[in-house]
């Protein structure tokens, strides 16, 4: 993990420098007028959108205000929320579900959606304790049910564990008198200040965290991959400018960053 930060660090430097020196060739590709757009990101797409919009603003004279919320759920702080309370906003990031959901709603421009990055849920425990198997499914059954409680996020990756994952390895019972399910709050700093013994959530939200020893993502049989993907907000008068950013977020040039965040880009780096 320390050699992929070093990597990206030199690969956001140079990233930055290239596109700070093209600045006038990106602008015209996309809006050449610079805009202030208003964006809102969910946790899994997060640690690359911080070192990502900071590149952009400088390369494209555009300005970035940024706000944060779960993909789905009723938390105050959620999307869902946030849009049902009219707030505005030219472009949201959050799970291939959540989307589906606004745009069904009639929130985001009909055939807008772009795919930045694919997801897997994993999970954590506190540094210091033992390291619980998770690797098949007989065994992730088994730490669920031993397990002293288990903190899951109320977003995308959380929806997904309490209504089909936990039903279909016959822990439900179980997680109904251990499970936490966590609002407005990332499930590592449950468990790195020791309120829960486990905690599952989407890698990029979870490997951050220095007090956490990750411990690996669910088996291939029984994991949730998922699209966080870009969408433009009906009614915006900044789709253009949006859509140049959401294209940015997505290009081959910003891969590297993105899967050092703990995501797997749509769209790789060239091959050096």
């Amino acid at each position: 993990m320390k050699r992929q930060a070093m990597l990206a660090r030199r690969t956001w430097l140079r990233l930055g420098a290239t596109l700070v020196l093209g600045a006038s060739s990106l602008l015209a590709s996309g809006a050449a007028v610079a805009a202030e757009l208003h964006v809102i990101t969910s946790g899994a797409f997060t640690e690359a959108y911080k070192q990502l919009i900071p590149i952009y603003e400088a390369a494209s004279g555009h300005t970035v205000r940024s706000s944060f919320g779960a993909s789905v759920g009723n938390a105050p702080d959620s999307i869902p929320s946030r849009f049902a309370r009219g707030e505005k906003f030219d472009l949201v990031i959050l799970s291939e579900t959540g989307l589906e959901a606004l745009e069904k709603d009639g929130r985001l421009v009909p055939g807008s959606r772009l795919d930045l990055a694919r997801s897997h849920i994993g999970a954590a425990v506190r540094k210091g304790v033992p390291r619980p198997d998770i690797s098949t499914v007989e065994a992730l059954r088994r730490t669920l049910l031993e397990a002293g409680s288990v903190a899951y996020s109320a977003s995308a990756s959380g929806a997904y564990l309490s209504t089909v994952l936990f039903p279909k390895l016959g822990v439900e019972e179980r997680l109904r008198q251990t499970g936490k399910r966590i609002l407005s709050e990332r499930v590592g700093a449950v468990v790195a200040r020791g309120d829960a013994e486990l905690g599952f959530q989407q890698v990029s939200e979870l490997i951050y965290f220095k007090e956490l020893d990750f411990i690996g993502t669910l088996p291939p049989e029984v994991q949730q991959s998922l699209f966080f993907s870009a969408g433009l907000v009906q009614g915006s008068s900044q789709q253009e400018a949006a859509r140049h950013l959401a294209r940015f977020l997505r290009s081959a040039a910003v891969a590297p960053i993105v899967r050092a965040t703990g995501l797997d880009p749509v769209a790789e780096a060239p091959a050096r």
